[in-house]
């Protein structure tokens, strides 16, 4: 039996034993017709009275709320009571996507299987690696008493520095839908919810409460509103979380145009749409606007929909329609997703923690990037001797993410670090997971002396380093929500530390645990570079296995590279300045430090739908990794291309590993219309798994909307009839193998 089939079987059969297993893994794939669900919460909303309607509007914050409600309140991200005369249950909800979130102990001794970052997953290119992640989070999830699980985050990435890249699945559309859809689906099918968040445009952290992000109708609906029409699509989420930023002068809360118009007109959307926690600013105007419940009412200035929404009902500034519309959509992803009628267990449940671990471990394994492997440096070598280990704090465990996301993972965490100031300060902590990459190097081998240092002292660096045959340098960049990092360096020298070390040991490897994309002033002397990204409470295991070579890299970037700072459409997080000017007037002034607010600032999105890769294309830059690059230990080939057109592209071609291990490779398909300024555009992608000398015939199809435009006037999407090119590629930037084709005009509703 194959290891990926044992870890498909591990994510299915992770709780089996006990009646809420059986029941939270059996899949909700054949769903009742929408109108059948909306006609069964019509029916309940009809024999609802006011109050008990209003009171499934808007939710409590647990931490906040004691002596709110009658109901056990555990503590998380929130509450929503029931209406017991009519079965409608308690929903309680929890952080995030990487895990049941947990971020400062708030349920003491609680732990949960944290996967690795989403860009990690995001970077398998393999949406059954998504999905079985969703399936293991979704299940513990539910054996915690938890329903609703505020995952699916699907943003797209348009600055690298952005404070919660890792907890997204890149930048391009098509990847990030497709993934964030899959994982979605994953968590579904244990009869509870997940979220889709956040609508639209949260691409930074700095000013997330009150910037307004501007961009043009059509470039938005092919770039960030393609992927959550793509994530919707493929992962049928019950509800939609509004984000907290302004989107073209209106507070996405509250914005017409993404919630009634684009969200519940165009794509038919039959679910509700919730906030984000502290992200309501009205009633009358957010009622009308799509907003259909208020999260986390506790930390919003007022609880907008209960005694202000009252009073708007009762002037006719909200119809009472519109309150059942609001009311139904709630039932209706309750009941489509099985979570109205999967009662809730009454305690908290067994979970196999340690098949969940492999589900873990794998979607790390396939998630690291090889970036650079200069001379075969990788992977190491059976007959090596002397390793040095250095920096990273890698004899101890691998870094997290900070924010909602924040798992307390299995283990415990040996390194955890409060803030001592700033926005994440209330509910982050600097946090690692407790996966040696130090100790599974040792145990994996046994044969080679493994010595570590720590970092801090560069003699002892050096010398560790030019006494070995072999130096392996972990450098970290902790990323949180609630704060961009300010540049694109290694903090706290760790740049200087690997230029160090490569140059008293010309054997050395890089191994990066980033949120992101780093700069790399020092990769010309630096044979082999690893994106480990935050690999999760078993990425010691799984970084080892990957320089060792018992697993063979095949992770591909989801996100672009800069090779500097200026190729980026903006260099620094947009307003950073402003949040300066405020902290030093507080310091100035700290009995007055509460008067100074941010105010609302624009931030112009001038690259439009052309986000990441395809920016850089525009611009004429060569970053300094591609999107979808990724390297393997084998090599592979693709011969005998055939493309077709007509009503859509699609294109044969065989994919042969050509090396002499088994690896997985992901072949892309890029197009764009002939003669056109355009930039190509990521249309189809598959992942393969190879043995050494098989070959396999695929075939790629594109998604119609990336080979279309948008266009305002129909409105809807529109293929020009014409020529285009398709490249067959290893990246956004391989252009070894185009072909033209020509297309049918076509039209296509939004």
């Amino acid at each position: 039996m194959s290891r990926r089939l044992i870890i498909a079987l591990a994510a299915g059969s992770m709780l089996a034993g006990n009646a809420i297993a059986r029941e939270s893994v059996s899949v909700v794939q054949d769903r009742p017709p929408v109108a059948d669900t909306r006609k069964r919460a019509d029916a309940l909303v009809a024999r609802m009275t006011l109050d008990e309607k209003i009171a499934l509007l808007h939710g409590l914050f647990p931490p906040m709320a004691a002596g709110k409600t009658d109901d056990e309140l555990i503590p998380s991200a929130g509450h929503i009571d029931g209406v017991p005369r009519l079965g409608i249950p308690v929903v309680r909800e929890s952080d995030a996507s990487l895990g049941v979130a947990n971020q400062v102990e708030q349920r003491k001794g609680d732990v949960a299987t944290a996967l690795p970052s989403a860009l990690a997953t995001a970077a398998s290119f393999d949406p059954e690696i998504a999905r079985a992640g969703g399936v293991m989070i979704g299940a513990e999830a539910r054996a915690k008493r938890f329903n609703v699980l505020l995952a699916g985050g699907v943003n797209l990435t348009r600055d690298p520095w952005g404070g919660r890249n890792f907890e997204y699945m890149g930048e391009d559309p098509l990847l990030s839908g497709l993934m964030a859809g899959a994982q979605i689906a994953g968590v579904q099918s244990n009869r509870i919810v997940s979220t889709v968040k956040h609508f639209a445009l949260n691409s930074q952290e700095t000013g997330r409460m009150v910037l307004d992000a501007r961009i043009g109708e059509a470039a938005l609906r092919m770039s960030d509103l393609l992927a959550f029409q793509i994530a919707i699509e493929k992962g049928q989420p019950a509800s939609v979380m509004c984000a907290y930023n302004k989107v073209n002068g209106d507070w996405a809360c509250e914005n017409d145009f993404l919630l009634n118009q684009v969200l519940k007109r165009d794509w038919q959307y039959p679910g509700w749409v919730l906030s984000d926690w502290g992200g309501v600013h009205s009633s009358a105007k957010a009622a009308n606007a799509g907003l259909d419940q208020q999260s986390g009412q506790e930390l919003d200035r007022e609880v907008y929909f209960d005694k202000p929404l009252r009073a708007d009902i009762a002037a006719g500034r909200v119809t009472m329609a519109r309150i059942d519309d609001m009311v139904a959509r709630y039932l209706t992803g309750l009941i489509a997703t099985g979570a109205f009628d999967t009662a809730a267990p009454a305690t908290a449940q067994r979970i196999d923690y340690a098949s969940n671990a492999e589900v873990a471990q794998r979607a790390a394994e396939a998630g690291i990037v090889l970036l650079k492997n200069d001379r075969d440096l990788l992977p190491i070598a059976r007959t090596a001797r002397r390793i040095a280990v250095i920096g990273g704090a890698a004899d101890l465990g691998v870094l997290s993410g900070g924010g909602s996301s924040q798992v307390r993972s299995v283990g415990g965490a040996p390194i955890e670090i409060p803030l001592s100031g700033g926005p994440a300060a209330s509910f982050v902590r600097i946090t690692y997971h407790a996966s040696s990459p130090l100790a599974a190097l040792r145990k994996a081998l046994p044969d080679a002396q493994i010595d570590f240092v720590d970092g801090r002292n560069l003699n002892a660096v050096t010398e560790a380093a030019r006494s070995a045959d072999l130096a392996i340098v972990f450098a970290t960049q902790w990323t949180t929500e609630a704060e961009d990092v300010p540049n694109l360096y290694l903090p706290h020298q760790q740049d200087a530390l690997i230029a160090a070390v490569a140059a008293a040991q010309p054997n050395t490897v890089a191994v990066l645990e980033t949120g992101g994309p780093v700069l790399m002033p020092w990769i010309k002397s630096v044979p082999a570079i690893v994106q480990a990204w935050y690999p999760g409470q078993r990425g010691g295991e799984a970084i080892a296995n990957i320089l060792t070579g018992q697993v063979n890299p095949s992770g591909r970037l989801p996100i672009t590279f800069p090779a500097h700072a200026g190729q980026p459409p903006r260099a620094r997080p947009v307003g950073l300045d402003k949040f300066s000017d405020l902290e030093a007037l507080a310091a100035a002034n700290p009995a007055n430090a509460g008067a100074y607010q941010l105010q609302s600032y624009p931030v112009d999105y001038v690259e439009g739908a052309d986000v990441g890769y395809r920016w850089y294309e525009r611009q004429g830059q060569t970053p300094l990794f591609a999107f979808g690059h990724g390297l393997s230990y084998t090599d592979f080939a693709y011969r005998n291309p055939v493309v077709s057109g007509g009503k859509t592209v699609s294109m044969t071609f065989d994919v042969t590993n050509t090396g002499k291990r088994e690896g997985a490779d992901v072949p892309q398909l890029y197009v764009a219309q002939e003669g056109a300024s355009k930039p190509m555009r990521l249309a189809a992608f598959q992942r393969v798994n190879l043995r050494p000398g098989e070959t396999r015939r695929v075939t790629l199809t594109a998604e119609p909307r990336i080979v279309a435009d948008y266009d305002t006037r129909l409105p809807g999407w529109r293929i020009a009839g014409g020529r285009y090119r398709v490249a067959l590629a290893k990246n956004a930037g391989d252009r070894s193998m185009v072909s033209t084709v020509t297309l049918d005009a076509a039209t296509m509703k939004p």
